[in-house]
Formats: C-alpha cells, structure tokens, sequence
C-alpha cells in the first residue's frame, strides 16, 4: 500500500476501464466547456459569453467508453494566488471529488491563439500545488483553437512559444493533444485524445488521483460552518435595516435628492458603478480615473449627484498613494457642497482580501475626516462572478479582514453586476439602502472640514510656482550645456529596484520584448537598431528596498552590469515608477547602492519616470515638488536630469527618440566622457557595505538581549507588587494602603483607600481580578517576548556616509582580522541604564565616551 500524502491514488483494478473521468481545468476563456461538448459530442455545457461559476459534471458514452466529464471554473491568468478569494481556493482542491473516487485524467486546456507567459505559468504552478505533486502523473495539456496552427505542427509550436509552456510540456510528461473545437464534424481528434488518455492510465497502472480525506474533510467543515455564519449575518443585517427603515416616513421613501462619491482602489469597477447606477455607457473607453469627476443624472424620481475619484493602488496604504491622489479624493467632498450623503466604498467580490487591503482602505477613508465611517457603505462589484454564493458566503469565508471592515460600516452593503447594467432592479434596491442610510444620519450631509480644502489650494499653488522654477532650471541647464551631437551608437545600463519598470523600459526603448519582466537575479544585454541609432540596452537586476534582503552576490551582479561594456555607458538609466510614493525607504536603498560606484555616476545619470499616464493633465515638475522630499533629492542629486515614459504606450517612439536626445545632451556636457568604474574599488565599496550591515545585526542582537533582560524584570517587578497588594487587602481590608513604586520605572502606581464600608463581594471581585492579572504575568514570563518592533528605531544607522562610520571608505581598507576585532568589541559592549532609565552603550571604560538610548523616543545621544 502506497503512503498516503495530501492527495494520495487509489487502485481501481484493469489498465482498460470502461469508465473514464476527466476534470477539465485551466484559465478563463481557454475553451474547457467548449471542449467538453467536443469530448461528449453534444451541447452539454454552456460556452461563448457564459462563463462557468460553478463546478458542472456531465455524463455521456462515447466509444464504448463511458465517461464522467467535470468542467471546473477557471482561474485568471492575471492573478496570483494571493489575490484570490480563500473560498475558491478551498473548493479548487475538492474538484477532483466531483467525480468519486477520483478522476483519471485532468485535461489542462491553453489556448494556441494567446502566448503562454512567464506571469501565467507561475499563476498555473500556484494552482497545481493545490493539488499536490501527485496531480502532474495525471495531467495532460489540451490545446483549443487548433485551426490557429495553419501550416504548423504542434510540435513547432510548442518550441517556438518559448521556455514557460516547453516547461510546461515536460512538467505534463510531454503529454499533449490539440483540438479544434470548431471542427465538430471531426470525430477522430476525440478518438485520437482517449487513446492517449487510456495510454496514460496504463503507465499509472489503473490508479485514479484521489483528494486527501482528511483534506475534504477539513474543507467541507469549513464550508457549512461559512453557510452557517452567512446565515446569521444575513439575518443580523436584516434586522438592523428594519431598524433604519423605520427612520424613514412615508413622504421621503423616495430621497428627492442625493449627494454620493465613490471610493476604492484601482480596477475595482468603481466608474462602472458610477456608469450602472445613472444609466449610462463608459464614455472614456476603460481610461482611468486620474480626477475627482461630478457626474449627475435621475435615478427614479431622484436627483442624484456622484463624484468618481481617482483610485489607489490595491494593498498600498495612504502614505504609498502620491499626493495629488490623496488630494483629490479629499477634494472630491467640496465638488457636491455642503458635503455627501454618502460614500460608496467599492471592492471587488472576485478578489481576495486581506489585512493589508483592510489598512488600505482605511488609511484612505480617514484621510476624510471623522465620522466618513457612519456615511459609508461597501458596494461590492463583479456580483456576477459569485454564482450560486451569496456575498454573505464570500463575507464569512474571505475572513476576518473582510468581516472587520463591514462591522466598521454596520452591515451596510450591496452588490452589483456591471455586467448585467440593464438589471435596474439591482440599482433600485441600492437607492433604498442609500435612502435607510441617509435616514440613519438624521438626513444630515456629511460635512467636510473646510481647512482641508485651504490647505489643498494654498499647497498646490505652491507647488505649481516650484514646477515652474524647476521647469526654468531645466531649460537653463539644456541651454549651457553645449551643442548636442547626434550618436550613431548609444550604450545605456538600467538600475533600479524590483517592481519598478527596468525590463519594461528596456523592452519599450528596443521597441520589442527582450528582456522577461518577471524578477530577474542576472544581467542581460540586448542590442536593436531604434531611431537610426545602434542601442545597447543592459538590464540589471532590481534590488530590494529592504536593507535585510539585500546580499553581496546581488551587489555583485548589479556591478557586472556597468562592466559589460568595457568602454563605459553613455547613461545609467534609474528607473523610478510615477505610483507608489518614493519615500525615506526608497531613497536609502537607492543610495546606498549608487554609492557602490563613484560620485561621477549622478553625472551620467538620468531618472527615467515610468506610469507616464499617471500625470493625466498635470506636468512632471508638478508630481516632483508635490511628492515625498525624497523625490525632489533624487532629482536634485541628478541635477535636474529626468525624463517621463508610458510602456503602455510602446508605439510612441517619440518618447524614446527624446530620451535618446536628453542622453546626447548630457554626455555633450560631460565632455563625451562615458561612464566606466573602477571594478576594483568598487567590489571594496561592496565589501564594506556586507560588513556594515553584518555590525549592524550583531549590535542589533546585543540590544535585544538586553531589552529582553529589562522587559522581564519590570514584569516581575510588577508582578511582585501586585502580589504585594493582593497580601495587604487579604490581611486588611478596611485599612489605608500605601503608595507603591515599581522598581526603578518612571510612572508611580498608587493603591487607593479602602473604606470601612467596604462590601465583603467588591472585594472578593478585587482579590480575583488581581489574581488573574498575576497569573497573566506570570504566562507572559514564562514567554518572555521581546521588543522587536522597537529595534529598527534605536539601532543606529551604518549607512556609508553616516556620521556614525569608523573607517573612511575610500582611503581606508580594514583587514578580516581587524574587522573580527571589532565584531567581538561589539559583542562584548556594556549595556547598562542610568538615573533616567535610560539605556546606554559604554563603547569604553578609559574614553568615558558612551551612547545613550532613550526607550521614549528611540533617539541615540552620544556623551
């Protein structure tokens, strides 16, 4: 018997079964159910415009073989695991289980007519080890859209897509078949496709894939108790709505007017809404929102005044999302004066979310004021995609992120199919649970704060006088800087952190895809003639804006980069992306890494903005002077070298041919000097850089062992007090208690008087609760947690040009034996308190010179 893991087979006998089980999987629109009529000759699933919600079977004979076909809903190809509700990924495993006891084939079908991409393979591996590694064994690739091949094999296909679907192939055990569904009348591909299926089941001796028991039965439990709890709160939020509707008089069922603004992140469907709800048709063809836009119209006999807002970027929190965002969704409430009835929060019933989506959208909502939570309901979008699932289903089972922010909104929600926009019902029932809402508030608007606005207007007027210096600061600098000369060969390197755009960039300036825009660790060079120009592009890896995840192979290999052209560059390209905000974290973490070279590269250096639609009507200059100090610095240190690019726009050449041109500008002023380090000095830079970061843990770890000592003691300190006090009203009661201190701590604890009249049960109560908090005590020191959370504060900085550094970086080398010595200075510091509770290093008992950290505000005072 084999072993049972997570998914474990299950013999059933013969090598030829009279019975087959397929379960159809794969991306949306790929053609499963399509395929499944073909497989059972008839029109047994729906197909086309429909898309499959829930999980179908059907059953057919066909060849004397009677077979068990099993369409599973598909998965988006644009989306990762993580963005995935956690219910669909439950019933994602108990697939198989729809055809017991288990199925013999799982049919993976891709379409040919669309390219099989690195994002989509790793979507699919995400999706398969769900199943266990045992699912591969039976697995085998469907290919639709067969009569897209034309004059070409297969075969060809497969190896001209490129490495992600050969992958893919050998991951399946080069098990494939290809189908035309539109060639109904060709029965022999079926034929052809439960030969190789009745093949495969021979090499797995006859054995079926078999969800885990334990597994189905976790999931299953979880699933009733999900419809148990969307049962009750689908009843808790009736009842509260009765409430409301009984605010609301007969002569306001229907609200004459109705001020509302729509709110939520990025591809939420918020203008959809906005549209579904006044009846009308996008008329922006999918364009963003990128400003606060007042939208009226009748909804019944309402008069109704929305306002769409721009929306921020999903699980980024408010101090990611730029500035002139957070502006105009503060600005939104004084386009509808005196205020909103109501805000529409928007999210997405298709999409997974969790806390960091939860701090999100209440960073945003707070930025509105106090009380936005009592005018807010959520307005969930792509209803159509919950099939037979209610919202309180999705609710319950997304988890308690999702259920925290309905309690903040006091079961206040709707949902709407955009899909279906000429259902007017769902839009009727909405305006009812805005007119309850209303009622609730006292038919109050919300009012908006008007400093807010003040502080809007006052900031963007300066804003706009510093764009207009900064613009005139350029063009000076353009003007002095000598005559551009026309290269015939241009040689430019691409840094910049993960995420940021760098192979995106390279693909656009090439004008073609070259370089994978998944997270590379190795350079590439790739060449292409563009704007009559010979253009060599060297991406690099990105690099984390997390000090800790920084690696000296990394550094290594980003320093390559600039060494694959032994003559120098002509521009390093520092891509930073237009959203998110690039702040204190991203400013470090850039300039530690330029650091690695000389100061000449700020020379040669040319920021290159990416989301270049992101600026919609505003200039550059404006996004710079209104974001995060940290951009005016990186500008600055570039004197005033930048350039903006859309990659969504490939076909605009004019953006790269004014590249080009601002490049020619800057190695004119450079004398046509290009950029060539010094390898040698700057692997010393990189190994000073892995040492620095290596004394910083090593302090780090010291420091904590010390806070660990101190947290321990004020517990036990305040544990030995409490147990004093419960001996002291234990013995008497009535008397007057003394004050108590604990230990050397700067807050003083005073034990009330206790009064002769003292009831006999209060005091019993008291004599418990004490006892329960030094039982409580007594746990958290058996734990003994530390205080991680405050390590990044007091820990002082080693940055390369912190006035903290104890060796020069260019003049100075430090030997590994030298640098043992100090890792074991350090390890040794005295760590102690003065009369302040204060926690102090002593670096030397003969100097007397000491740093001194204050718990209160994490600073370092050096004496």
């Amino acid at each position: 018997m084999e072993e049972k893991t997570e998914n474990s087979l299950e013999k059933t006998g013969s090598a030829t079964l009279p019975e087959e089980r397929i379960v159809l999987i794969g991306g949306r629109w790929a053609g499963k159910s399509w395929s499944g009529n073909t497989i059972l000759r008839g029109e047994r699933f729906q197909y086309g415009r429909v898309r499959t919600t829930q999980v179908e079977v059907r059953h057919g004979e066909v060849e004397g073989r009677k077979l068990t076909v099993v369409d599973a809903p598909g998965w988006s190809s644009c989306l990762s695991l993580t963005d995935i509700p956690e219910g669909e990924k439950q019933s994602f495993k108990l697939y198989a289980s729809k055809s017991p006891p288990g199925p013999h084939v799982f049919l993976l079908v891709l379409p040919i007519d669309s390219a099989f991409t690195q994002e989509q393979r790793t979507t699919l591996e995400e999706h398969m080890k769900l199943l266990g590694g045992q699912v591969w064994r039976f697995t085998m690739v469907l290919f639709t859209c067969g009569d897209y091949l034309g004059e070409k094999t297969i075969e060809q296909h497969i190896e001209s897509e490129g490495e992600a679907l050969k992958w893919l192939i050998g991951r399946c055990g080069n098990r494939y078949h290809v189908f035309n569904n539109k060639d109904k009348a060709n029965l022999s591909q079926v034929s052809v496709l439960l030969e190789k299926i009745d093949e495969m089941m021979k090499n797995n001796g006859g054995a079926s894939y078999k969800t885990d028991e334990q597994t189905f039965q976790i999931i299953t439990e979880k699933q009733k108790d999900v419809t148990r709890r969307a049962k009750e709160r689908q009843t808790n939020a009736e009842k509260q709505r009765q409430q409301r509707i009984k605010l609301i008089p007969e002569e306001k069922k229907t609200i004459p007017k109705v001020q509302m603004i729509l709110l939520g992140s990025r591809n939420v469907g918020k203008t959809s809404v906005g549209n579904t709800i006044l009846g009308c048709k996008d008329q922006e063809g999918g364009k963003r929102t990128a400003n606060s836009v007042v939208k009226r119209g009748f909804v019944g006999e309402t008069d109704v005044t929305l306002i769409d807002t721009p929306g921020w970027w999903k699980g980024f929190p408010a101090w990611d999302t730029p500035e002139i965002i957070k502006e105009e969704i503060i600005h939104s409430m004084f386009l509808c004066p005196p205020g909103p009835h109501i805000f529409l929060l928007v999210i997405d019933a298709h999409a997974s979310f969790h806390n960091i989506h939860l701090e999100a959208v209440t960073s945003h909502l707070e930025l509105l004021g106090e009380g936005v939570w009592k005018h807010t309901m959520i307005v969930f979008t792509r209803g159509d995609w919950l099939g037979a699932k209610s919202i309180e289903e999705f609710i319950e089972g997304e988890g308690e992120a999702l259920q925290c922010l309905v309690y903040r909104c006091e079961n206040r929600y709707h949902v709407i199919s955009n899909k279906n926009a000429n259902d007017r019902e769902q839009i009727t029932e909405l305006m009812k649970k805005i007119t309850e809402t209303v009622a609730e508030n006292s038919w109050n608007y919300f009012a908006p704060d008007q400093q807010l606005l003040d502080h809007i207007k006052e900031k963007r007027k300066c804003v706009k006088e510093a764009a207009l210096l900064r613009q005139k600061q350029v063009n000076a600098t353009r003007d002095s800087a000598g005559s551009r000369v026309r290269l015939d060969a241009l040689k430019v390197v691409l840094l910049g952190q993960k995420t940021f755009g760098k192979s995106a960039t390279g693909n656009t300036i090439l004008h073609k895809d070259v370089f994978a825009t998944c997270q590379n660790e190795q350079n590439r060079e790739e060449n292409g003639v563009v704007a009559g120009r010979q253009v060599t592009v060297i991406d690099t890896p990105g690099w984390w804006s997390e000090s800790s995840r920084w690696t000296e192979v990394l550094d290594k290999e980003i320093a390559r980069g600039l060494s694959l052209s032994p003559s120098g560059v002509h521009a390093v390209l520092l891509v930073v992306p237009l959203i998110p905000t690039f702040g204190d974290p991203q400013r470090v973490a850039v300039k530690e890494h330029m650091n690695l070279f000389d100061a000449r590269i700020w020379k040669h250096t040319i920021v290159v903005f990416t989301h270049g639609d992101e600026l919609a009507d505003r200039s550059v200059e404006e996004h710079i002077e209104s974001e995060h100090q940290s951009l005016r610095w990186l500008v600055d240190q570039c004197e005033n070298k930048y350039h903006t690019i859309n990659n969504m726009k490939r076909r605009d050449m004019t953006q790269v041919t004014e590249l080009f041109e601002k490049i020619e500008e800057m190695v004119a002023g450079n004398g046509g000097q290009l950029f060539c380090p010094a390898m040698e000095e700057v692997h010393q830079r990189i190994w000073e850089k892995t040492h620095r970061n290596q004394l910083k843990i090593v302090l780090k770890q010291r420091l904590a062992s010390e806070f660990k000592r101190r947290e321990l003691q004020l517990i036990m300190g305040f544990r030995q007090t409490l147990q004093d006090l419960l001996a002291d009203i234990q013995a008497s009661p009535v008397a007057t208690k003394p004050r108590f201190f604990f230990g050397d701590m700067t807050k003083k604890y005073q034990v009330t008087e206790y009064r002769k009249n003292y009831k006999k049960g209060e005091e019993e109560k008291l004599e418990a609760k004490i006892s329960r908090e030094i039982k409580k005590l007594n746990e958290e020191i058996m734990k003994s947690p530390t205080l991680q959370s405050s390590m990044d504060i007091l820990v002082p900085d080693f940055a390369a040009d912190s006035p903290a550094q104890f060796w020069s970086l260019s003049d100075q080398k430090i030997s590994d034996s030298n640098f043992d010595k100090v890792l074991g200075w350090l390890s040794n510091l005295h760590v102690s308190t003065n009369r302040d509770n204060q926690l102090t290093v002593n670096f030397s008992e003969t100097s007397g010179y000491r740093s001194v950290l204050s718990l209160d505000s994490g600073s370092v005072i050096n004496e």
